[in-house]
């Protein structure tokens, strides 16, 4: 059989390849491009977390843990829950990454035709992957602002709702939900008897007032966390997952036939890299989020983000995947909208990078804008 003939299987029809793959294949024939399209952090791994992951490889951690994870690492995630949240008595999961306990929280829980409430824009993974599932993914609309509705949220409830999935801050808008918008939400999944998945990576990455977690809010609650955007492990695929036992326990049996674990030697760094601050690079993207914002707010309609490091204006023109085009043209890498929303009216900045990128950046997009006419 030729190697074009092999079969693949069905569940592969639901899913497509990442727009923001697309967006690299545009950029192939540039040369320099200006890239405010990488959603990972422009900082290293701070330097005690590498020498405690050398030192780990050293000293032969280079096996297998526990499929939960280190019981180091374990004990020292819930030390740092309950100074957050007063009280937490386990257990914990240590995942491949955020994305991985994504996976093994969906897995565990969604069965085929069930209904995903999923505020729109999103992250990308979280309609593919319902849909890789076969369940069904049902977007909430949260344009112009990108704030959640409580109205909105009951609006969208079905006898085939099973879930509401949060993000906060989020990924693409840099939108931070307060607590009285988790709150009014948790009510809603507490009156439909929806479980809520908590995707709260960004979670050190807050401009503007206090974080809010949705985790105290509910008891239905799967919250994921990670270490890859805090402590710029993007490589090194470091999550955990907290939620109701009999869940996380299910999860755990998934990542022994999936996963596995987590890589070893960099639970061991982990645990540095919770007794490890970073506020100089919090500081340092809150300073980069204005300056994008006030280089883009006098031609673009655009939201001031509250946290992450994504800012999603829209499109003059209209379109976003037009206008994104044009902008590539000119050699800067943007994302279209429409990879992360069933709209194409936005486009998703990232900010990680250094100021005269930014900079240059903002220079072209501004003269796009002005030749399209905003």
């Amino acid at each position: 059989m030729p190697e074009s003939d092999v079969p693949l299987a069905g569940r592969m029809s639901r899913i497509d390849a990442s727009g923001i793959r697309k967006v690299f294949d545009l950029a192939a024939k540039l040369t320099r491009p200006v890239n405010l399209s990488i959603g990972q952090p422009d900082f290293d791994v701070p330097e005690a977390c590498k020498e405690r992951a050398i030192q780990a490889i050293r000293a032969g951690l280079n096996r297998y843990t526990v499929t939960q994870g280190s019981k180091e690492l374990c004990d020292a995630i819930a030390v740092q829950l309950r100074r957050e949240f007063g009280e937490f008595d386990g257990p914990v999961l240590v995942t491949s990454g955020t994305s991985g306990g994504l996976l093994l929280a969906l897995l565990a829980t969604l069965n085929a035709g069930d209904e995903v409430l999923i505020p729109d824009p999103y992250f990308v993974m979280y309609k593919h992957l319902v849909n890789l599932l076969g369940a069904k993914p049902v977007f909430v609309d949260t344009y112009p602002d990108f704030r959640l509705r409580p109205e909105r949220l009951e609006a969208a409830v079905t006898p085939r709702t099973r879930m509401l999935i949060l993000n906060s801050p989020t990924n693409p808008t840099g939108t931070v939900y307060t607590r009285q918008e988790l709150e009014a939400a948790a009510a809603v999944a507490r009156r439909h008897g929806l479980l809520v998945i908590a995707d709260e990576v960004y979670n050190a990455f807050v401009y503007d007032g206090v974080f809010a977690s949705a985790w105290p809010l509910y008891d239905r609650v799967i919250l994921l966390r990670g270490f890859s955007k805090t402590w710029a492990m993007t490589g090194w695929r470091l999550g955990y997952a907290i939620g109701p036992a009999h869940v996380i326990q299910a999860m755990t049996t998934l990542q022994q036939y999936t996963f596995v674990c987590a890589p070893a030697p960099f639970q061991a760094a982990a645990v540095t890299a919770l007794e490890t601050g970073v506020p100089e690079f919090v500081d340092g993207y809150r300073a980069r989020r204005d300056l994008v914002y006030e280089g883009l707010r006098q031609r673009f309609r655009v939201t001031k983000p509250g946290g992450a490091f994504y800012i999603f204006p829209e499109a003059p023109g209209g379109c976003g995947a037009e206008f994104v085009s044009r902008v590539i043209e000119a050699g800067v890498l943007v994302i279209p909208g429409s990879v992360f929303s069933e709209r194409d009216s936005h486009f998703r900045i990232a900010y990680p990078a250094q100021r005269e990128t930014i900079e240059r950046g903002l220079e072209v997009l501004n003269r796009v804008a002005r030749e399209i006419g905003a």
